[in-house]
């Protein structure tokens, strides 16, 4: 992507917004350092890792905090005897224990599927030698522990010995030659990294000492008795060996760090991934913004778009949107100065190069576009006095080099091309211009005041014709686009709004009735019309908005009475099935109340069922025939007839039992009771084992397949159930396997053995 489609197009003023999300310096470049990716997969690994961290921060409550820029501390590691200094450990320190609270907080999610985010926070080798060794070695302060090794615990024991022995001396020494009075303070103090006595400068020459430095005032001497000087001394050893003791401590802790060096550099890599994901979703959250649909054959279709700075700055800004019929190519934006026309260019752009680089844009659900690799614009004046070229010059050598790079992979923004010319001329080459485009299969979105542009977008296949409307009172632009229309320029009406003299404004309409080529009234009536059209489609809009929040409540109503009822009917079933387990009903009489209980669950639709199913006729019925038992939209065959009593005795799945002819259908045209998945649906009775095959769904229609599917198993009286999953990457089994976990029909369940499906499918034990 080229830097000046970047800058004019704003996207570095995006990204300066972006950085100003994040916590910390390093994590502020890593969004500064975003581009345009070349591919759709990479575009969507970025968007679907970003999904992943948001939904993550949501359930864990996750957040980063600042932590140092280390990276610049790397380098010295490949400078051989470089030792780190105590600031670089201690902020390593700090980055890997935010690193290790992340790793931390994300594994109880290991089974939840986020392969993305899992690679992008845990994928390399914790360097827990380097953790445990800063933890060991650094206290909360960033200081090295005493503990650090025995030398420098042992060395570090003298030094604080000798503080004591220092402190006693200069107590028994004030006090048998009675000089506290000669004394500034009353405790000793350290100058020139010794012991001394801040001592009265009157009272210097009183006693035998060294005198190492005075106060600023000159009214004290920091004075150093003669039975400290070997004391001192001493200590001055022993800080020597402390520094050595110290450096061994770093040199070991930089040697760790070495060994594991690919792992700290993850782990701080993490930590910078994690950051620049914040400042995204709090971008998202400034905006409303959400993740853009990328894919080579989507359509560019923008719902409710708004321009990503101006939403930022502008909450109230008017959304706009911005859409491409199928077989599509080209878009030309008409109408009034200062209606939009550049504004929505911009925001096709600018929304194109977010989506590009794995941000989320300011658009409603149902927005997509293809992945355009190149990206060039036409816009403003691009006059040069320096370089003596013209606004239309500049315009056609930009074109001129560009030219061979254009292909189906190319988005083309063209504002007000071919103005800065004879507008005959001009408008003939933007054709021309859009004419080459769409022969080479590339997007353009244009914005003009040409007529003949305005003819050519409506006439054109491939093109498409939108117009800003104006407010048809005020003239005020109402920042909306009408398709499928063209609109007036309305100079006059600008130049009237801006002050210009009435003399002046009435001499160009003289000038325009002359000309004959006034279409002002037209235009105007055409933008009448489309206001009207626009505000009737907004009123439809909120009419449907209503209806949808009313129906979605009385699904929630019926939802809650649903969920109601059908726990009052699975605990009358769990009834029936204890007593004939402890045997103290029979089967015959155990299947008889199961069915009395499935008909307390739905009457209505058992009544509208049988008025719908087929008759069967009581002579179509014999031995070998095949029925169906429309309580439980089982299928079996006949083999027995009762006269008498009109019942069939019939064979399902190795279960016979008599069934009143009533309560029979011919088979295959009784409706299921329940939307059954693929290969799947509930088919038990009392000793029969259902199976549900949920292979090639997606996880969503495969957990509410599940839902239901254990509703119906637990009502119809099955012991178990098997879910078939199928191998694959494994993620389908591990969405099963979570919601099973909180199913609260589920006793226990398992994978399979290998001979009857293995990880291909699980065995589930019912209450």
């Amino acid at each position: 992507m080229e830097p000046r489609t970047l800058h004019l197009l704003e996207f570095p003023k995006v990204l300066k917004e972006l950085s100003g999300f994040a916590v910390s310096e390093p994590g502020a470049a890593a969004c500064l350092a975003l581009h345009p990716l070349a591919t759709a997969q990479a575009v969507q690994q970025q968007l679907t890792l970003l999904d992943q961290a948001l939904r993550w921060v949501r359930e864990s409550g996750f957040r980063l905090v600042a932590f140092p820029d280390f990276a610049n501390f790397f380098p010295e590691l490949d400078i051989a005897h470089r030792v780190l200094d105590l600031d670089a450990l201690f902020a390593l320190s700090l980055t890997l224990d935010q690193a290790r609270h992340a790793r931390d907080l994300l594994e109880p999610y290991s089974e939840r599927g986020w392969d993305e985010l899992m690679e992008a926070v845990a994928g390399a080798p914790w360097p827990q030698a380097t953790y445990s060794g800063l933890k060991r070695c650094l206290d909360q302060d960033g200081r090295l522990k005493d503990e650090s090794s025995p030398a420098l615990f042992s060395v570090r024991q003298e030094i604080r010995s000798i503080h004591q022995r220092c402190s006693k001396r200069v107590k028994d020494f004030v006090l048998s030659e009675n000089i506290s009075h000669y004394l500034q303070d009353e405790y000793i103090t350290i100058s020139s990294d010794r012991y001394v006595l801040p001592l009265k400068v009157n009272f210097k020459n009183r006693f035998p000492g060294i005198i190492h430095d005075y106060s600023q005032t000159g009214e004290t001497c920091y004075f150093e008795p003669m039975f400290l000087v070997e004391i001192n001394n001493t200590l001055q050893e022993l800080k020597r060996e402390e520094r050595v003791e110290e450096r061994k401590v770093l040199e070991y802790l930089t040697g760790l760090i070495r060994q594991e060096r690919p792992g700290v550099v993850a782990s701080y890599d993490s930590l910078v991934q994690l950051d620049l994901l914040m400042a995204k979703a709090r971008l998202a959250d400034a905006t409303n913004a959400r993740a853009l649909d990328i894919g080579p054959d989507l359509p560019a279709r923008l719902i409710k778009a708004r321009h990503p700075l101006l939403a930022l700055h502008s909450p109230e800004t008017q959304p706009l949107d911005i859409k491409l019929q199928e077989g599509q190519l080209a878009l030309i934006v008409s109408g009034g100065n200062a209606g939009g026309k550049t504004v929505c260019l911009k925001t096709v752009g600018l929304i194109a190069l977010m989506a590009f680089s794995g941000l989320p844009v300011p658009v409603a659900e149902g927005s997509s576009l293809p992945l355009w690799t190149n990206i060039f614009v036409v816009l403003g004046d691009e006059q040069s006095l320096e370089e003596h070229v013209s606004t239309f010059t500049a315009q056609i050598q930009y074109i001129s080099r560009v030219w061979d790079r254009v292909d189906d992979k190319t988005l083309f923004v063209l504002d007000e091309f071919g103005a800065g010319t004879d507008p005959t001329q001009g408008a003939a080459l933007a054709q021309a211009v859009i004419d080459g485009l769409l022969d080479r299969g590339a997007a353009s979105f244009a914005a003009t005041h040409f007529l003949a542009l305005k003819a050519y977008a409506l006439a054109t296949e491939r093109v498409r014709a939108a117009s800003v409307l104006f407010d048809p009172g005020t003239k005020r632009p109402l920042f909306r686009l009408a398709y499928d229309q063209v609109g007036a320029s309305i100079a006059l009406d600008v130049a009237r709004e801006h002050g210009l003299p009435r003399t002046i404004l009435s001499r160009a309409e003289q000038y325009l009735l002359l000309d004959g080529t006034d279409t002002s009234a037209v235009l105007d009536r055409l933008n009448t019309l489309a206001v009207k059209r626009e505000r009737e489609n907004d009123a439809l809009a909120e009419e449907r908005a209503a209806l949808r929040k009313k129906r979605d409540s009385l699904e929630a109503r019926y939802e809650k009475e649903r969920v109601k009822v059908l726990t009052e009917v699975r605990e009358l079933a769990q009834g029936v099935l204890r007593e004939w387990k402890s045997e103290r009903i029979g089967r015959k009489q155990a299947l008889k109340q199961l069915a009395d209980v499935r008909v307390k669950l739905e009457p209505t639709q058992r009544e509208e069922q049988a008025a719908a199913e087929p008759v069967l006729d009581w002579a179509e019925v014999s031995v070998g025939s095949r029925v169906c038992y429309r309580a439980w939209s089982k299928s079996g065959a006949v083999l027995e007839k009762d006269e008498r009593k009109r019942q069939v005795k019939v064979d399902f799945s190795g279960v016979a039992m008599w069934v009143a002819f009533s309560e029979l259908t011919q088979d295959g045209k009784s409706p299921a009771k329940a939307p059954r998945a693929s290969g799947g649906g509930v088919t038990a009775e009392l000793g029969f084992t259902p199976r549900l095959d949920l292979r090639g769904q997606r996880a969503d229609e495969a957990l509410a397949a599940l839902a239901q599917f254990l509703d119906a198993s637990l009502l119809r009286g099955a012991n178990g159930v098997e879910i078939v999953h199928g191998r694959g990457t494994g993620a389908l089994r591990k969405e099963v396997h979570a919601y099973l976990k909180t199913a609260p029909g589920v006793a226990s369940f398992s994978l399979a053995n290998e001979d009857r499906g293995g990880d291909g499918m699980t065995e589930v034990t019912l209450k």
